[in-house]
């Protein structure tokens, strides 16, 4: 490396919103370091360092990060000085382990210690070794740490990490810890901080938003920190994920319903229909108190449109616990339902039990339901045909609009729209604001074929347009906020 070189970087994001947010944070030290982004489209290309911030959730998360680290071996055999770095869940999880499956690893980093990333890369560099570095528990709260945000417009703000709950399908606890809440007074200064800076849309981010003031003893701490966004001039959206059915209470949804910013779009997990399969799993509600919260946000904001996870095949599911399930789904009238396969995860209480349900019986109730979701999301969104919306324009979530002619955003509701345009007419940029009228609708998507009825340049276009004049053309990635984005049901 040349003293005139300046050290390129590349973060590999895998899994949740949660580890979106830990990759600007990623970026963002290692900018401050004095590492520059590498401009090449491919993740797999070579940089300097590439970091893989990794997944742990599934077992084919695992299967994947190790088949791109092997390929990865043969880059960076190519690419002398190169170095790799692996953090997040997963490098959690295995910690020494990587590094036995994968020597040419330099860096094992877990998702305590972030900040401690600049500095064992310079390790490993000097003492030409791996660096592996795991604390349990965390050492700096990462909002503290310097970002490098993908969006000019829209932002995660975590509220919290970590999670107390002790589901027994789910690895997360033991590689975030126990929750952790940052103070409100914390949180909002870093909100209005971004809206200066031209963000207009947040989304609170947390494994449980729901029971964020636990630590500090109020139990109705999300529902005030809700109503005191929507007193921030500027800020014209406002999300939040993921909430969990046992804690989720009256008080959100009032605040919900009466923040005028705060979006009628709700995540709400249901995992299973069957009170039997909840039981087993630890989750604390049972079918019928999750169709009660449904029917109150539906009660107090008509438009509300509700997305949830389900876990199929969980072990000792009977055909009976599955149609529960389809069930409460037909009940819910889901906008979208992101169902998964059930995978044992060891160390989890579920990865023990002796009753696991075979692969095709999961494989077949799994395409049941997805396309149970498929319909129903389907007649949801057919409700809307004629109806005029406002959408908020983003950037690398159409991708086929530069050929169709046309620009793609999130409704308020967080669905996503296509709306055509003409080709002479004016082009809405990334945070821009419309209002159109859907005149078709897709399963996992809206069409405003008719173009715009009215625009609204808007601070957070200006800051887009601003980033982009300044750094010049560049390839913009899909920056989707309100996890999940309302699409296909996941594999």
């Amino acid at each position: 490396m040349t003293e005139t070189h300046q050290p390129t970087y590349r973060v590999v994001t895998y899994g949740c919103q949660m580890n979106v947010h830990d990759s600007e944070r990623i970026a963002g030290l290692l900018e401050s370091a004095g590492y520059v982004p590498d401009p090449r489209d491919d993740s797999l290309d070579p940089a300097d360092v590439v970091v893989f911030n990794t997944c742990a959730v599934r077992e084919n998360a695992d299967n994947r990060l190790y088949g791109t680290l092997g390929h990865m071996a043969s880059v960076k055999a190519a690419n002398p000085g190169m170095q790799l770095a692996v953090g997040g869940c997963m490098a959690q999880k295995d910690k020494a382990t990587v590094v036995d499956r994968a020597p040419w690893v330099d860096v094992v980093f877990g998702t305590h210690n972030l900040a401690a990333l600049p500095i064992l890369l310079e390790r490993s560099r000097v003492n030409r070794e791996a660096a592996v570095e795991i604390e349990e528990s965390l050492q700096t709260f990462p909002s503290d740490l310097p970002t490098h945000r993908e969006s000019a417009y829209s932002a995660w703000v975590s509220i919290s990490v970590g999670c107390n709950n002790t589901c027994t399908f789910c690895i997360v606890p033991q590689l975030r810890g126990r929750e952790t809440d940052r103070r409100p007074g914390d949180i909002l200064a870093e909100i209005r901080a971004l809206v200066d800076e031209g963000v207009q849309e947040i989304t609170l981010l947390g494994q449980n938003v729901n029971s964020y003031g636990v630590q500090f003893g109020d139990r109705g701490a999300f529902a005030k920190l809700l109503r005191a966004c929507g007193r921030i001039d500027g800020l014209e959206r406002v999300r939040f994920t993921s909430p969990h059915p046992a804690a989720f209470t009256d008080d959100v949804i009032e605040a919900m319903a009466e923040t005028p910013n705060v979006m009628p779009s709700l995540h709400m997990p249901l995992q299973s229909g069957s009170d039997r399969v909840l039981r087993e799993m630890r989750r604390s509600y049972r079918s019928r108190k999750f169709l009660g919260i449904l029917e109150r946000v539906r009660s107090a904001m008509p438009e509300a449109a509700i997305t949830t996870d389900i876990i199929v095949g969980f072990p000792g599911e009977t055909e009976e616990d599955f149609e529960e399930t389809m069930r409460v789904v037909e009940a819910s009238r889901f906008s979208a339902a992101f169902t998964f396969q059930y995978s044992i995860r060891p160390g989890t209480p579920a990865g023990v039990m002796t009753d696991q349900v075979p692969k095709p019986v999961v494989q077949e109730r799994y395409e049941r339901l997805a396309e149970l979701v498929d319909d129903i999301a389907w007649a949801e969104n057919r409700r809307l045909e004629g109806r005029t919306v406002e959408v908020m324009f983003s950037a690398g979530e159409g991708r086929k609009d530069d050929a169709t002619h046309r620009v793609t955003g999130r409704a308020r509701d967080n669905r996503l729209v296509h709306v055509a345009l003409d080709p002479a007419g004016e082009r809405p940029r990334p945070g821009d604001i419309g209002e159109v009228r859907i005149t078709r609708a897709a399963p996992h998507h809206l069409m405003a074929d008719s173009g715009l009825l009215s625009l609204r340049r808007t601070r957070g276009g200006d800051a887009w347009q601003a980033r982009q004049e300044a750094a010049g053309p560049v390839e913009v990635s899909a920056v989707s906020l309100g996890m999940p984005g309302i699409g296909a049901p996941a594999s």
